[in-house]
């Protein structure tokens, strides 16, 4: 199965809290990094644990899925009816059909906001 395909049945499954079938799609000794929040995640079970046990609430909308070879990047938007909403940018490795490694940037909408002196270079979104 391509790489990017993979990347999308990632997010597919954690969308449908399909946690046996996010568990197949990577590699036991999978490692994901979280550097915003100085965290790593070792090992496929760890990594299915942090999204099952994370606070329900939440939706996934996938905008953009980009391949090159083993390499995939993905930015999702995710929804939280408590928590506001968040994207991630995503940079993952799949080798041999599975997700080996990932490295997650995670912010919430606004909370870098914009300061005065660049409002007359930028347009607001």
């Amino acid at each position: 199965m391509e790489p990017s395909r993979i990347v999308h049945q990632l997010w597919d499954r954690m969308q449908a809290r399909d946690w046996q079938g996010l568990g197949e799609l990577l590699a036991d000794e999978l490692v994901v990094e979280w550097p915003a929040s100085g965290e790593r995640i070792v090992g496929r079970e760890n990594f299915v644990r942090v999204n099952a046990e994370y606070p329900e609430g939440w939706s996934i909308k996938v905008l953009r899925v980009v391949a090159d070879g083993e390499t995939v990047v993905s930015e999702v938007e995710v929804p939280h009816e408590e928590m506001g909403v968040h994207r991630v940018a995503s940079f993952w490795t799949v080798r041999d059909g599975k997700i080996v490694t990932g490295r997650e940037y995670w912010t919430e909408l606004n909370a870098d906001p914009s300061p005065e002196w660049r409002a007359e270079y930028v347009q607001r979104m």
